[in-house]
């Protein structure tokens, strides 16, 4: 009798667990994929409330200013020179050789710097120094890099030798600065840095520049504009390993002579959009701003400078934009992402709204991988960059024009094939079907799991069927076994006890 008991009770608390884990299975998986948890949506600054001396959204696909904010006004760009250095050194420098960090480079740094914390004599990879340029902003790595690309310069380039990639050589820096090409080299390798600064500008077509250091560090001659800043982030993007950088959140050191240990720093990018790109997906009227992709930038900071940022990003419509804000007052400083987001936003808007053809299919959440809302939530390959993603696109027929237009997938900067959105039922771009806001089940968390994973749907379900039968036999079997046996006709009479 117990043991009919113990053995029905261990068959219902089996059940039991099957059930709650029949039940719970799908919302696990639909929360791993859908993010039941997810970042609200918040209202970002409108354009006209942005406090800043000069901002500029450049259309680098179309050639064209967007908008702009006295973006022809001399500004102080800060730490926003070093897009000019990073550039310089990826030009100039393999970015797997060692360099060495001089006296001079380290000591020319000012002790309110922003730092990556090198040693004098630390020998370290190039790579390493563009890592500890651009995210922590240091300006000792800014002022190694700079030494690094003049000794190569004058190495590779000597005197009366054939031209580098600004069109010069060491006779150039000799002539500028009225001295020997060995007197440059012991003393002077950041003057001459600022002077390759400055005749790259010029090459860029910047007119209102002007730069005195690798770094930034306040100095009256040393200026530039929003457009201009513009002008040598686009220049810079065309280098996949600048795109590389100022896209990463964080970054590890390796081990050197002077840190023996690996990890001996980490280190954040001063660039907090990286970690919330979705801000910038709608305007402060909750207008979709079509941002495809938020791929960085570079922060500036002093307190003469104020505080600024000039970003890369692209449009659904397949644009580039380069977007510079300055002159952000300093007592503000803590507005900077605010009103960088919407800068951003209005000019991905504006951008749309010139070219309303979707070229780069998703959304932001396909080009980062975290903390992205519901509506941001990837829809395609979240390794791929924005003009990859176009080879996932199908090709689109529109109802005005009956020709189809092949999307071709290209570099960024290159023509890329457009395609047409009609108004019928094939879809735009992503998953067939997505144009469109699911509604009844499709609407709710599993049935979005169902729609965006159909496979994993199936075997759940059949994992759900196979629990339900191998429960209904486990009833079965208890029921049959714990039933009261009829043993009459094989009880004996009893006859009284037997001596």
């Amino acid at each position: 009798m117990h043991k009919n008991i113990n053995k029905a009770r261990i068959i219902s608390l089996l059940l039991t667990v099957i059930i709650v884990m029949a039940g719970i299975v799908p919302h696990i998986a639909a929360r791993d994929v859908l993010a039941g948890v997810e970042q609200p949506d918040i209202t970002i600054t409108p354009l006209d409330e942005i406090h800043c001396s000069s901002y500029c959204v450049y259309d680098f696909t179309a050639d064209t200013i967007l908008l702009e904010q006295q973006s022809h006004n001399r500004i102080y760009p800060a730490s926003m020179t070093k897009i000019m250095t990073f550039q310089l050194g990826l030009d100039y420098l393999d970015p797997d050789e060692y360099v060495v960090a001089s006296e001079n480079a380290i000591s020319s740094v000012a002790s309110d710097s922003t730092m990556m914390y090198l040693c004098v004599g630390e020998e370290i990879k190039v790579s390493e120094l563009y890592y500890g340029l651009m995210l922590p902003s240091g300006n000792d790595a800014a002022n190694v890099i700079a030494e690094s690309v003049i000794n190569a310069l004058f190495r590779d380039y000597p005197e009366g030798g054939p031209v580098g990639p600004d069109g010069v050589n060491a006779t150039y820096f000799v002539e500028q600065l009225g001295l020997t090409a060995d007197e440059i080299l012991q003393s002077y390798p950041l003057s001459a840095f600022a002077e390759l600064m400055t005749l790259r500008a010029r090459n860029l077509g910047c007119t209102g520049t002007h730069f005195s250091n690798a770094h930034g560090y306040h100095s009256d001659d040393h200026y530039t504009t929003a457009f201009d800043l513009c002008l040598m982030m686009a220049n810079a993007t065309r280098n996949p390993d600048f795109c590389t950088v100022i896209s990463s959140p964080t970054h590890i050191f390796q081990a050197t002579n002077c840190h023996p240990e690996d990890a001996w720093s980490t280190v954040r990018n001063t660039n907090q959009i990286l970690l919330d790109p979705w801000m910038t997906s709608k305007t402060a009227d909750g207008e979709d701003t079509h941002i495809a992709a938020f791929i960085g930038g570079k922060t500036g900071t002093t307190s003469v400078a104020g505080t600024g940022m000039t970003t890369y990003s692209v449009n659904e419509n397949g644009h580039e934009l380069m977007i510079a804000v300055c002159g952000i007052p300093y007592e503000e400083s803590s507005n900077q992402t605010r009103y960088v987001t919407s800068a951003v936003a209005y000019g991905n808007l504006a951008c749309w709204n010139s070219d309303p053809v979707t070229v780069v299919p998703g959304t932001l959440g396909d080009y980062q991988r975290f903390n992205w809302t519901a509506d941001e939530y990837p829809q395609l390959d979240t390794v791929i960059g924005p003009f990859d993603a176009v080879d996932q696109m199908p090709v689109v027929v529109s109802h005005d024009d009956p020709v189809e237009e092949t999307v071709e997938s290209g570099p960024p900067g290159e023509t890329v094939g457009e395609v047409i959105i009609g108004d019928g039922d094939e879809g735009v771009v992503g998953i067939p079907g997505e144009d469109e806001e699911p509604t009844g089940f499709y609407a709710t968390r599993v049935g979005r799991f169902i729609s965006i994973n159909p496979g994993v749907s199936v075997l759940i379900l059949v994992l759900v069927i196979t629990i339900i039968v191998l429960v209904i036999i486990l009833i079965t079997r208890s029921i049959k076994y714990s039933r009261p046996q009829r043993r009459g006709k094989n009880v004996r009479e009893y006859k009284g006890p037997t001596f």
